[in-house]
């Protein structure tokens, strides 16, 4: 299967291992942060921090939307469809993550909610079409890259002229966060968290492109490296930090080629631009309240 099996061959993934183990400087260790959850997963499902050399350590960063989501924002949606009475349509993945009380979406459901599981944001919008005496609120979440589709649904929405259709808004930004992880006075002021490098998300950077990380390249000193979600992407990205930083240098490089462009998806960004602005702060579980690192219709 192209752009699959190519991309997890376990010889190919020995061979790069023997280039980073080559490469590294044994002097020195080398602390690169895996921003999202996808990489995470193919880390520990590939086995990747096994292959890496003692001195090569992958830090874990605050991984995927659903894992950032504060409990007060899963409380009210579970408000939503337990006291309300609203359809609460939103992703599987945001059903069994715990709330206040032992609840979550799914055990509100078992009360009695009605909490829908959709695969996109059109089918938020059928609910709500289907069930013209219910009001359907979509629980949007999601980093850049769903933050399109809820768009579209919103807009959808108007056109059809449903008055029975809301979003509940937890869009977050992805530069945003990597800026208050770089600003906070543990890597900054106090090193107890030495970060050295990014791997730059994938989808996130299909939408907003690899531009957005030049600033933590010129400003703070910290190479990117954009990589896909396949366990060679991650590899390889692993070996383009670490020849950056023996090399001195600090720049955005994307090895996620076949998908992301310097300028990402432009028609995506208007839409974007057109239905959401930011937020002036938003709470992100673990790092408190983030400057600008959300965005509301």
């Amino acid at each position: 299967m192209k752009y699959i099996d190519e991309f997890r061959d376990g010889q190919s993934a020995r061979a790069i291992a023997a280039t980073i183990a080559r490469e590294v400087d044994p002097s020195r260790r080398y602390h690169l942060m895996e921003f999202c959850g996808g990489h995470t997963h193919a880390i520990s499902r590939y086995g990747i921090a096994d292959l890496l050399p003692s001195n090569v350590r992958l830090v874990h960063g605050p991984g995927c939307p659903v894992c950032v989501l504060p409990i007060g924002r899963v409380d009210d949606a579970i408000g939503l469809a337990l006291n309300h009475r609203v359809i609460l349509a939103t992703y599987a993945d945001c059903l069994r993550v715990p709330a206040s009380k032992g609840l979550s979406l799914m055990k509100a459901k078992a009360q009695g909610a009605d909490v829908r599981m959709v695969y996109s944001s059109a089918d938020a919008v059928k609910l709500a079409v289907d069930n013209p005496g219910k009001q359907v609120v979509f629980f949007a979440i999601g980093f850049e890259t769903t933050t399109p589709p809820t768009a579209v649904a919103i807009l959808e929405a108007q056109r059809l002229g449903l008055t029975n259709f809301s979003v509940f808004c937890n869009h977050v930004l992805t530069p945003a966060a990597i800026a208050h992880i770089l600003e906070s006075p543990e890597v900054r002021e106090h090193g107890t968290v030495p970060l050295d490098a990014f791997i730059g998300p994938a989808h996130v950077s299909v939408i907003i492109g690899s531009q957005p990380y030049e600033h933590f390249a010129s400003e703070y000193g910290k190479p990117v490296v954009i990589a896909g979600f396949e366990p060679l992407d991650v590899m390889q990205a692993v070996l383009m930090l670490v020849r950056q930083l023996n090399e001195g240098r600090a720049e955005v490089e994307n090895e996620f080629t076949r998908a992301v462009t310097p300028e990402g998806n432009l028609k995506a960004q208007a839409l974007v631009a057109r239905v959401f602005e930011l937020r002036k702060a938003f709470e992100w579980r673990w790092m408190r309240s983030v400057p600008y690192s959300a965005l509301r219709i």
